[in-house]
């Protein structure tokens, strides 16, 4: 999934990006508000990761900026502890949960894998679509339950598709979900993805929908 970690404190914001790269996510970083609210409102996240207390503008006027704009991805507030007021009032202008400072990096991944969860068809910590099985756990791929070695890549680019199974993407969004915004983004390169992906998974599972894109069916039910 592509998450966006606004956080101003440089060693946290590199815990941050570690664990959730880690964690088979594609990170994107700002440290003050302006960018944060810029990056918001011009590209897609899965996910926000928002520090409240940021340099040039706060984190409730970037939620409410990004709300406005009608940005809708799940946004998990960071507070300093015992700041009740600043968890009210992030809840209030449309944050989706908030975590206390400091705080367990392995709570912060939970609490954002049932974030992501709402935005699709799965309700688990496992994602199922016939008989592929995805862990976003432990980052495994399982199929009749045996292993499947999967890259980084192929892992990314394989749980958006089972995050919305029968949804279509085009190569465009698959590749903005795996690289970075400063990387050199080529969609040509999701064809050699899928066709990896193709040979690992049952045949018929990665549907082409001519001139649109990709999407993920279960092979048993196809018609």
């Amino acid at each position: 999934m592509r998450i966006l970690v606004v956080e101003d404190e440089p060693t946290l914001q590199a815990q941050l990006v570690r664990a959730l790269e880690a964690a088979n996510h594609t990170v994107e970083t700002a440290s003050d508000g302006a960018a944060a609210q810029y990056l918001g409102e011009v590209e897609d996240f899965d996910a926000a990761i928002l520090d409240l207390g940021l340099p040039v503008v706060d984190g409730l006027t970037v939620l409410r900026a990004w709300r406005a704009a009608g940005r809708s991805m799940p946004v998990m507030i960071l507070t300093a502890r015992g700041a009740w007021h600043e968890k009210v009032a992030g809840m209030d202008a449309g944050a989706d949960d908030y975590l206390a400072k400091p705080f367990h990096m392995e709570e912060l991944l939970a609490r954002l894998r049932a974030l992501l969860r709402r935005l699709g068809s799965q309700s688990s910590a496992e994602w199922q679509c016939g008989p592929i099985r995805l862990d976003t756990r432990q980052a495994r791929v399982l199929v009749d339950g045996q292993a499947l070695v999967v890259t980084s890549h192929e892992f990314k680019i394989l749980s958006l598709l089972m995050q919305r199974v029968g949804e279509v993407f085009s190569r465009t969004e698959l590749s903005e979900h795996i690289y970075p915004q400063d990387s050199d983004r080529d969609s040509n390169t999701i064809e050699v993805f899928i066709g990896r992906l193709r040979k690992k998974l049952p045949p018929g599972s990665i549907e082409t929908v001519r001139g649109l894109g990709y999407r993920l069916v279960d092979p048993h039910t196809r018609s």
